[in-house]
């Protein structure tokens, strides 16, 4: 088997995979100890990824190696997630590929913010779909303070200030659809009956 495509594409894989992320080359650089430069000529093709960059790199974000490398497929169509934690929250990758949209079951655990406290608010690129699975989602988004129970969805770009919190006390479990390229949840229904007849 030829490696050298399988490697050529390690490139663009890291760097998708660190904006899906919303990281910055700086703030990776300290979590893998690798430095900033390096991490920016290995997601340019100029610099070869090896073992000892690809390990803490697929630690950090909490992927197998060989999805790093895009490693072909071994026939079994499960997804193994392995979740991970941000900021006291756990994130359930439901999604393989590093481009186009991604899906991620959250959980966040019981602590409200009380009423008056301000709330961090961040933007990216790309466009997000979320639906309550259980517990209360509190969703900020720009000016707008809004509370989610379960069964309810919402949809927005995230250009526009947000931030997520627990609106309950007990933890919220909520699927995201997340597109870093804007990519927008479709959904397909079945035309009312009789629809476009006439008499």
């Amino acid at each position: 088997m030829d490696f050298e495509p399988v490697l050529t594409a390690v490139g663009p894989r890291l760097r998708t995979l660190r904006q899906s992320r919303d990281l910055t080359l700086s703030r990776l650089a300290e979590t893998t100890g690798i430095s900033v430069s390096t991490l920016s000529r290995l997601e340019s093709g100029q610099r070869k990824p090896t073992l000892e960059l690809l390990l803490p790199l697929a630690r950090a974000y909490g992927v197998p190696l060989d999805e790093l490398v895009g490693a072909p497929p071994t026939g079994d169509p499960r997804i193994h997630a392995r979740p991970f934690t941000r900021h006291g929250r756990t994130f359930i990758p439901l999604t393989r590929n590093l481009g186009g949209m991604h899906a991620y079951k959250m959980v966040i655990p019981p602590g409200r913010v009380p009423d008056g406290v301000p709330v961090e608010q961040g933007t990216h690129e790309g466009h997000e779909w979320l639906y309550v699975l259980s517990g209360q989602l509190r969703l900020h988004l720009g000016e707008h303070d809004l509370e989610l129970k379960a069964g309810e969805a919402a949809e927005f770009d995230t250009r526009t200030p947000h931030a997520f919190g627990n609106a309950g006390d007990q933890p919220v479990e909520f699927l995201s659809l997340f597109g870093a390229q804007g990519e927008r949840m479709h959904v397909r229904a079945r035309p009312a009956e009789g629809g476009g007849r006439t008499g």
